[in-house]
């Protein structure tokens, strides 16, 4: 993901515009491979030191400061590039990676801090903090680090995250950073309209696009839209749905 960003300045369409991450992710898995050749892992302890080997270490993939405010530690590509990302966007790479080579590695979706794990979910594995260079991580650390954001660990915090579990949380970082940055409303909606195409979302969502599209400018479709979630509302909220239906009628307004 984060390609549909720069996607116009790409002639080659969205093909040309995945090759160079999709290359690094080769070369990545590339190296991991042949760490695993050399010295083949008995364990997955064994496995998350290799993986933290190449991947923390060669190529120095980690968290970093500053990461929190930047655009970019959410895309990908520039998480590949610069070799800095957020919790999730470097664990993205070492699933990424553990998949091209066979290795089992998973993701948790911890409250405010994403990491992994290597090995069985069911059997025998590690918890591994891609963040902070691949550092293991105990059951009481993954419990710290829940508690940290106000929650308490339970078996469904613990289950390996769906797909597009992670790609809705990613655009979620994206949403969050743009919604603290009027100006960068566009790239609010953008990630809006990707989250509502995942296969399940929360329904909120709808009402979030419409908003941006006001905000962008697009008052009649966003009034539209407006309308449409207000009539879903009706069911069970009606108080909140006839305010859905007032900002829709002050958006209208402002086509005069």
């Amino acid at each position: 993901m984060g390609f549909e960003v720069d996607l116009a300045a790409e002639p080659g369409g969205i093909d040309e515009a995945l090759a160079p991450a999709l290359r690094a992710l080769d070369r990545l898995a590339a190296s991991v491979a042949a760490a695993v050749r050399e010295t083949p892992p008995r364990s997955a302890a064994e496995t998350a030191a290799l993986l933290a080997g190449v991947l923390a270490g060669s190529a120095d993939l980690r968290g970093g400061a500053g990461v929190y405010n930047r655009l970019e530690s959410s895309l990908l590509h520039e998480v590949l590039r610069r070799g800095r990302g957020l919790p999730i966007t470097v664990s993205a790479v070492w699933i990424a990676v553990g998949a091209r080579t066979g290795l089992p590695v998973y993701g948790l979706g911890l409250p405010g801090h994403f990491v992994v794990g290597v090995g069985d979910p069911q059997g025998e594995h590690v918890f591994v903090d891609p963040f902070h260079g691949g550092q293991l991580l105990t059951l009481d650390d993954a419990s710290d680090l829940a508690r940290e954001a106000g929650y308490r660990l339970t078996p469904d915090l613990m289950r390996p995250a769906e797909p597009h579990e992670i790609v809705l949380r990613i655009l979620a970082n994206i949403r969050n950073w743009a919604s603290a940055r009027p100006e960068h409303a566009r790239t609010q909606l953008w990630a809006t309209e990707l989250a509502l195409l995942l296969p399940r979302h929360p329904a909120q969502l709808r009402l979030e696009r419409a908003e941006l599209l006001v905000k962008t400018g697009h008052f009649l479709e966003g009034a539209e839209q407006m309308d449409a979630y207000a009539t879903i509302l009706d069911a069970f909220d009606p108080e909140s749905a006839a305010r859905v239906r007032l900002e829709a009628k002050a958006a209208r307004h402002r086509l005069n």
